[in-house]
């Protein structure tokens, strides 16, 4: 990827807002295929020039998201409301649907089999607390399952108990299988 040093700062704005969740800067490093100083440098001129903005740079430890500055906190409390008071709607039961009878599934895999991005669906449920997202540090990547919760609010003690599990499970981790057999031309 032919980038210029002094527009990082740019790539890496790109990256968290499509993202939409927390990035190690290892990845950003690896992604971006710049030193580690270099990409430390960029974060701290991103900072820099959101200052004063509606949107800032979060950073715990090796981790670094885009969230919102507490001045905005009434609106955006509003708008979290408004989101957490409408029914889950389509895509919400397609994504829910898929998270439960996978128990355990990426992202990614979500995407795949919906064939949009679900960023915004995920970060819905886990805000409502029918999802978790769960760290999978070997890998660098998230998982999303389902909570207690939604298992109490279903009646069911385990993902195994909801209607045909087996079938649907099957059906929805062949096209996982699917996608993972599919070759992108060179």
């Amino acid at each position: 990827m032919e980038k210029k040093e002094k527009d990082l700062e740019k790539y890496i704005e790109a990256i968290l807002f499509h993202k939409a969740e927390a990035v190690k800067i290892s990845f950003l490093v690896d992604i971006l295929d710049a030193t580690k100083e270099v990409v430390l440098e960029a974060i701290a001129k991103l900072k820099i020039q959101l200052e004063g903005r509606g949107v800032v740079l979060m950073q715990n430890n090796d981790m670094i998201m885009l969230g919102t500055t507490p001045q905005t906190a009434v609106v955006v409390e509003k708008i979290i409301k408004d989101e957490l008071d409408k029914d889950l709607g389509k895509p919400g039961l397609e994504t829910l649907s898929i998270v439960l009878y996978r128990k355990s599934v990426k992202r990614s895999e979500i995407d795949y089999i919906r064939g949009v991005n679900s960023s915004y669906i995920l970060r819905n449920m886990v805000m409502r607390g029918l999802v978790e997202r769960i760290n999978m540090p070997h890998n660098k990547s998230f998982f999303y399952r389902p909570t207690f919760e939604l298992l109490a609010y279903l009646g069911v003690s385990c993902v195994e108990e909801l209607p045909n599990y087996d079938l649907v499970n099957k059906q929805i981790g062949q096209v996982v299988v699917d996608k993972e057999m599919v070759t992108l031309p060179n």
